[in-house]
């Protein structure tokens, strides 16, 4: 009997709740200061990193190759036979092609690698998608098949307060940045083919881009039933309050909350407000 494993990174934003039920094991990326490094949602929270920004911002880095190492060793001691790694876009980190590394020291797992070409809850949705077919019974050949397709559907937005951390962490992409600041613009972020970032849609003042990202979702909604994650970085009323919005909507097959990961944080600043729209078969 094949008995399959399912790997992602901290990145992918998803409550303990559902890592628990799918049994999804986490690798967490790393958060470094000048003093000290700390692990992503073990050793630091998202508002740690918000209340130190204006003393430093840190860098981040993908998980530990020794993190990975031990974790596929300890797969093959639980008596796995197959391994699904779904990682952060590799156009925004190097996780992907450091578990692909490590994999091939691993010749009696068979490992697919799959490159999500998002972050944040566009990872995160994928990643619960791939455990319910795990948890349903379908073969690793017949998942590896369906995920693209899965892929497909998910689609992911934001805003951020202020464009100033994406650019010093030189995650911008293909984001106008200074003008768009003096203006008063908010873009509405997105993940290209490439998974990298782009300009979605351009709206002025924060209020007016809140309501924007609702109206995005909202549109698919009206069209076909869907999955909605809300996920908030340092903006947590707001957060409840689009939340909220959806709470209730014929449409949506279920709804989730919650806030970005520390790592993410360092790049986006306080203010993120994200959704993540899984639309159904």
């Amino acid at each position: 009997m094949s008995k399959i494993a399912l790997i992602t990174d901290s990145s992918c934003d998803l409550t303990s709740e559902i890592i628990k039920e799918y049994n999804i094991r986490i690798l967490p990326l790393r958060i470094i200061y000048k003093d000290k490094e700390y692990v992503d949602r073990v050793t630091i929270t998202p508002n740690e990193v918000y209340d130190n920004l204006v003393n430093e911002v840190p860098t981040t880095s993908m998980p530990s190759m020794g993190d990975m190492e031990n974790l596929f060793t300890l797969i093959e001691e639980e008596g796995y036979t197959h391994v699904i790694a779904i990682t952060l876009s590799s156009g925004l980190s190097g996780t992907f092609n450091a578990l692909k590394l490590v994999s091939e020291n691993h010749s009696n797992l068979i490992t697919y690698l799959f490159d999500s070409k998002s972050l944040s809850l566009g990872l995160g949705a994928l990643v619960q998608e791939c455990g319910k077919l795990i948890s349903e019974g379908k073969s690793f050949e017949e998942i590896v098949d369906i995920l693209p397709a899965v892929k497909e559907r998910i689609s992911l937005y934001y805003v951020v307060e202020t464009l100033e951390y994406l650019k010093k962490g030189g995650r911008i992409g293909k984001v106008a940045g200074t003008i768009g600041d003096l203006l008063n613009i908010k873009p509405i972020i997105s993940i290209d083919d490439e998974g990298k970032y782009y300009t979605h849609a351009k709206v002025r003042g924060r209020k007016q881009s809140i309501t924007k990202l609702i109206d995005i979702a909202k549109e698919t909604l009206d069209h076909t039933k869907a999955k909605i994650f809300i996920m908030h970085g340092g903006a947590l009323e707001q957060g409840r309050k689009m939340y909220d919005t959806f709470n209730g909507h014929p449409n949506v097959t279920s709804l989730y909350f919650t806030d970005i990961s520390p790592a993410l944080g360092v790049h986006t600043g306080p203010g993120l407000l994200g959704i993540a729209v899984v639309r159904e078969n």
